[in-house]
C-alpha cells in the first residue's frame, strides 16, 4: 500500500517561502509535511465559496424567447441555496454578437437576449439576499471587431488609432508568430488583414476579437471604469478571462510575460482600492508552476484555476483520453492514470509553486470542456468518485452547471454542445423555456450548415427519466444528493478546508482512500475505481461513523462504490 500525505501551511503563510519535508525512501509509507501556522483573523470569503458557473443563455427562460436570462436566474436562486452554492460566476453577461458573448460590444449594456439592466440589478440584490456572492466574466484581453473602439481605430481616429495593435505587413512563416497554446508557426492565424486601414491587427482569439492595447494609459484606464462601474452595481468581484495573453512581447513572449504579470498585479490594486473584499480569479490554462505566478507575490489575483486536477481525477475514471485543452499548453493532460498518487502529487505541485496552496481553486469541466458525464458515458457511479474527488481535494471548487445531475451532451465538436439548456424535469424542453424552440436550434447562430440536434438528444435524455434535476431530487442516492451532501460537508467540516491534512493511499485491489484530518476531526473518503466488487475490511474506521454510503455492506464496496466516513462533529 502506498501512502502520500500533505498537512497545508496557513491561509497567511506563503508556501513558496517554507520548503516541505522529502519523502521519506524508505518503505514506509512517503509522508511530506508543513507545520501548520495560526489562521490570520481575517479570512476572505472566497476562501469559504463553493461557486457554481452559469451560462446564462442555458440556464432558464421566463419570456418564453428560448433565451436563458436574468429573471431566470432569479427564481433557480432557491434551487442553488438548497443545493448550498453561496457564489455564483455567470460568463459573459454584456452586449455581444455572438451567442457566447466572449466579444462585447459594450462595457456598460448588459446582454438584450438576457433581460434589461434593472432585471440584472434585481438578480444581484436577490442573491446578496441569499448570502450568495456574483462574480462576471470580465475580458479584457480582447473585445468585438465590432466594438466603436475597433471601427474608430480602423479609421485611423484619435484618440483610438493605437488602441489596438497594428502592423503594415505580415510576419514571415517561420518567424514564431501563431498561436500561443498550440506550438504552430502560422502568423495569419493571429495577424489578420484590415481592410479600411490597409494594416494588420493582432487577434489571438480570431479576427472577430481584436487584442486591445494594454501598453496604452487610455485603455488601461477604460478596463478600470468598466470594472468599477459592475463593482458599484454589487458584483462581488470577476472571472478573468485568458490572463495569460494581456501583454505580447513578440513570437516567443504572446504569453505569461511579465508585462502581463505585473498588468493583473495593477490592476487588483485598482480593484482592491474600489471595494477591498472584490475577488478575482483567472483563467490561466497552463501548468501549475506557471499558473502560479499569477499571484504575483501576494499582490496579484486572489485565485486561479487549477486545471491539472480535472484532467487527474478523471483520468482515473476513463480508458478513453479526455478533450482536447483549446487554449491551454498542459503538458499532462489527456493521459490515462491508474494509480491513485497523482491526485496527492498534483496537490503537491500546487503546494510547492510560488502560490500558497489556498490560491487554487480545482475544479472537473467548464464552458470549454467535454461535459464530465459525457467523458464517463453517463456512468452515475464514476460521476459521483469524481465529484468525491473534487471535493476532497484542498481549495475552492467550481461546479459547472449540470454536472450535479450528470448532465451531458449530445457530441463533441462545436461548443455549443457543452453549454445546451439545463434539464429541469420532464416537460417539454425539460422545463428550460415555455417557447417551443430553445436557442440551440437558432442555427442561424452558429454558421450555415449545421445540423439541427437537439431535438432528438432532448428526446433521449427525457426518455431516460432520472437526467433532471427533478428526478435527481427524488432519488435518495442520486448524483445530486452526493452534491449536495459534499457541498454541506466542505462548508462545515474544518478539515476539508485548505488547511486539513491531506493523504491518499491505494490498496492493492484499487480501493482508494483519501483522508482529510485536522484538530482531531477527519473524513474519510473510500471510493473503489474498479469493476469489481471489492474488499474494504482491513481499512481501519475507528472513530469513524458512514456519513454517505453506495452499494456497501460494511466489508466490501461494491463496483464503483463510494463510502465517506467521519468523526463525530
Amino acid at each position: 500500500m502506498k501512502a502520500f500525505t500533505l498537512s497545508t501551511l496557513a491561509l497567511a503563510i506563503l508556501l513558496s517561502g517554507c520548503q516541505p519535508k522529502q519523502p521519506d525512501s524508505s518503505s514506509a509509507p512517503q509522508r511530506v509535511a508543513a507545520t501548520a501556522q495560526q489562521q490570520v483573523a481575517s479570512t476572505p470569503w472566497w476562501h469559504d465559496a463553493v461557486f457554481y458557473q452559469i451560462w446564462p443563455r442555458s440556464f432558464n427562460d421566463t419570456d418564453a424567447d428560448g433565451h436563458g436570462d436574468f429573471n431566470g436566474m432569479t427564481a433557480k436562486l432557491a434551487y442553488l441555496q438548497e443545493l448550498g452554492i453561496n457564489a455564483l460566476w455567470l460568463t459573459p453577461m454584456f452586449e455581444a454578437p455572438s451567442y457566447h458573448g466572449y466579444d462585447f460590444t459594450e462595457f456598460y449594456q448588459v446582454e438584450s437576449d438576457y433581460g434589461s439592466m434593472a432585471e440584472f440589478e434585481a438578480f444581484i440584490q436577490a442573491a446578496d439576499a441569499r448570502g450568495m456572492k456574483v462574480i462576471l466574466d470580465l475580458v479584457i484581453n480582447h473585445i468585438s471587431s465590432e466594438h466603436e473602439w475597433f471601427v474608430r481605430s480602423a479609421a485611423g481616429e484619435a484618440p483610438y488609432k493605437d488602441y489596438f495593435i497594428w502592423r503594415d505587413e505580415m510576419p514571415a512563416a517561420g518567424s514564431g508568430w501563431g498561436h500561443a497554446w498550440s506550438d504552430n508557426d502560422k502568423p495569419d492565424a493571429v495577424w489578420h488583414w484590415n481592410e479600411s486601414r490597409q494594416q494588420y491587427y493582432y487577434a489571438a482569439f480570431g479576427a472577430s476579437q481584436p487584442d486591445v492595447n494594454l501598453r496604452h494609459p487610455d485603455v488601461v484606464a477604460e478596463m478600470e471604469k468598466m470594472a468599477k462601474f459592475w463593482l458599484d452595481k454589487g458584483v462581488a468581484g470577476f472571472r478573468l478571462d485568458a490572463v495569460r495573453f494581456a501583454m505580447e512581447g513578440g513570437p516567443d513572449a504572446q504569453a505569461d510575460t511579465a508585462e502581463t504579470i505585473s498588468y493583473w498585479q495593477s490592476f487588483n490594486q485598482y480593484v482592491k482600492s474600489v471595494n477591498p473584499h472584490a475577488y478575482l480569479v483567472g483563467e490561466a490554462w497552463v501548468d501549475i508552476p506557471v499558473a502560479a505566478r499569477y499571484f504575483g507575490e501576494g499582490n496579484g489575483l486572489d485565485q486561479g484555476f487549477d486545471f491539472e486536477v480535472g484532467y487527474k481525477i478523471l483520468g482515473l475514471l476513463q480508458q478513453d483520453t479526455a478533450a482536447e485543452a483549446q487554449f491551454g499548453t498542459m503538458q499532462s493532460n489527456q493521459q490515462q492514470v491508474a494509480d491513485a498518487s497523482v491526485l496527492s502529487q498534483n496537490v503537491q505541485q500546487r503546494a510547492d509553486s510560488l502560490a500558497p496552496l489556498h490560491f487554487f481553486a480545482p475544479f472537473l469541466t467548464n464552458h470549454d470542456q467535454e461535459r464530465v458525464a459525457y467523458q464517463l458515458t453517463q456512468h452515475d457511479g464514476k460521476a459521483k468518485l469524481a465529484a468525491a474527488m473534487l471535493f476532497s481535494s484542498p481549495g475552492t471548487p467550481y461546479i459547472y452547471y449540470g454536472e450535479e445531475i450528470g448532465l451531458t451532451q449530445d457530441r463533441s465538436g462545436h461548443d455549443v454542445f457543452k453549454r445546451a439548456p439545463m434539464l429541469w424535469d420532464n416537460s417539454k424542453q425539460a422545463g428550460f423555456t415555455q417557447s417551443d424552440n430553445s436557442w440551440v436550434e437558432q442555427l442561424e447562430l452558429f454558421g450555415e450548415g449545421f445540423p439541427n440536434w437537439w431535438p432528438d438528444f432532448l428526446a433521449q435524455q427525457l426518455s431516460a427519466a432520472d437526467r433532471s434535476v427533478a428526478a435527481q431530487q427524488a432519488q435518495p442516492n442520486s448524483i445530486w444528493q452526493l452534491y449536495k451532501f459534499l457541498i454541506a460537508q466542505k462548508k462545515q467540516r474544518p478539515e476539508l478546508a485548505t488547511d486539513g491534512s491531506y493523504d491518499v493511499s491505494q490498496l492493492e485491489n484499487g480501493v482508494v482512500q483519501i483522508t482529510r484530518q485536522l484538530n482531531g476531526s477527519k473524513t474519510l473518503f473510500v471510493l473503489n475505481l474498479t469493476d469489481k466488487p471489492a474488499d474494504i475490511s482491513a481499512i481501519n474506521r475507528t472513530g469513524l461513523r458512514a456519513s454517505w454510503a453506495f452499494d456497501s455492506d460494511g466489508d466490501s464496496l461494491m463496483a464503483y462504490g463510494l463510502l465517506v466516513l467521519q468523526s463525530p462533529e
